[in-house]
């Protein structure tokens, strides 16, 4: 399944808008020599639904999650950093699915460079670098038929820096993309 998630974004590549928000802040990364920008404001959420199965992979510019993206030097920024990974830890606080589908999440992993242990020089290493969050999530959910629909607006209200989010889903019965916002934030499945 999880390489179902990667071939996801070039499966939707036709689904892309044509063109990026005018005002939108961008930024592309080396190491990230892909398709995707760093855009302050937006993140990429990818779901595969396969059995009972639900993968959700999110991919966000650490300022839309934390207010900032240097390594974390203030007692604010130490608690806010420690915050925010606490929240993500815990997908059932962010993404509400139907209870009658009875997901339970069985992995759950989260990478960025903020979240490691830092010695002096590595944080100063990231100190002007654009960093990005990503998590991955894996549910099992009992009767995935009742899997109908995913609500973020849980996951908009805690992030008050997300303005948009680009949903791409993969499932049995398709490909599909939609844009989710804090005024749209039900996703059907």
């Amino acid at each position: 399944m999880r390489l179902l998630l990667l071939t996801l974004p070039l499966a939707l590549l036709p689904f892309a808008p044509a063109h990026a928000n005018e005002h939108a802040h961008e930024h592309d990364h080396d190491e990230h020599a892909s398709l995707d920008a760093h855009e302050h404001g937006s993140a990429s959420l990818n779901i595969a639904l396969e059995g009972n199965s639900l993968e959700l992979e999110l991919d966000s510019p650490a300022m839309n999650l934390l207010g900032f993206e240097h390594a974390a030097h203030s007692t604010a920024d130490r608690a806010k950093l420690a915050s925010v990974k606490r929240l993500l830890e815990q997908p059932q606080q962010l993404f509400t699915l139907p209870a009658a589908a009875n997901c339970q999440i069985t992995s759950s992993e989260l990478h960025s460079p903020l979240f490691e242990a830092e010695s002096a020089d590595h944080a100063h290493e990231h100190e002007h670098e654009h960093s990005d969050i990503e998590a991955h999530y894996q549910f099992s959910c009992a009767n995935p038929q009742a899997l109908d629909s995913l609500s973020l607006a849980a996951f908009f209200k805690q992030f008050a820096g997300m303005e948009k989010l680009q949903v791409q889903l993969i499932s049995t019965t398709g490909q599909s993309g939609k844009t989710l916002t804090a005024s749209d934030s039900l996703l059907p499945l």
